[in-house]
């Protein structure tokens, strides 16, 4: 159980650092000057949501109340891995694939299909980069969260 809770803590961390390094850096950018407000062929209603329309965003106006539930998010996807690994092959790699599989297409892309692209007219090809974005944190937690729940295998001479 505490290994599951570490597990889940750093994965959530990690998540957390993963769309730091996509979303705010490439995507949003350090000073909002990123692609995803930049691009000529954003909708507007999109950036007005990002910048503009109040409330912003809490991940913009406050963060921390965003970043602490992730981290909890974390947690509860270190349990769910726990409970379906081991129907899965053996191995942090064929394990964290999986895993970051699920959340991708069970999660990721089902928001990105409904809010960016449906609510907000977000076009594809933007669609398309913040999939790319959300790969990489589904994979980046994943991995995380499978090192550490994975039994260690001792190599004997």
């Amino acid at each position: 159980m505490l290994r599951t809770l570490i597990a889940g803590l750093a994965g959530g961390l990690a998540f957390n650092l993963a769309m730091l390094f996509t979303f705010r850096a490439i995507g949003f950018g350090w000073d909002g000057q990123g692609i995803l407000i930049t691009a000529a062929m954003q909708s507007p209603k999109l950036i007005a949501v990002w910048t503009s329309l109040e409330p912003l965003p809490m991940i913009v106006s406050n963060p921390l109340p965003i970043i602490s539930g992730l981290v909890l998010f974390g947690v509860g996807h270190a349990f769910v891995y726990r409970w379906l690994s081991p129907a899965w092959p053996a191995g942090i790699t064929p394990r964290a694939l999986r895993f970051a599989g699920l959340q991708f297409f069970m999660v990721f892309m089902f928001w990105e299909f409904f809010t960016p692209f449906n609510q907000f007219g977000e076009p594809l090809p933007l669609v398309a980069l913040e999939l790319v974005f959300w790969g990489v944190i589904a994979l980046t937690e994943a991995f995380v969260i499978a090192a550490i729940l994975e039994p260690r295998r001792t190599v004997t001479p």
